[in-house]
């Protein structure tokens, strides 16, 4: 199978409960290191520096959250799929 094939049926694919509780926090963290590089006024350099890797931090905990797969209801998908 051709490597944007798989990254497509894998980002598609039914995600796991704890991956999705996992990625929730990314996001959580992303958002906070967002708002902290673009909050208005004076911001401490030590801030902005560790605001630029929460958002690193958080979009790296998405990205393979959202292609981690259940394959139990992966299963059943297709099962469905086929019938």
């Amino acid at each position: 199978m051709n490597l944007l094939n798989e990254v497509k049926f894998r980002a598609t694919a039914p995600t796991p409960p704890f991956f999705q509780f996992l990625k929730k926090a990314g996001l959580l963290i992303a958002a906070i290191g967002t708002a902290m590089l673009t909050a208005p006024g004076e911001v401490p350099d030590i801030l902005l520096a560790y605001a630029g890797h929460a958002v690193t931090a958080g979009t790296i905990l998405v990205s393979i959250c959202q292609l981690t797969v259940d394959e139990s209801k992966l299963e059943e998908k297709l099962l469905q799929a086929v019938k």
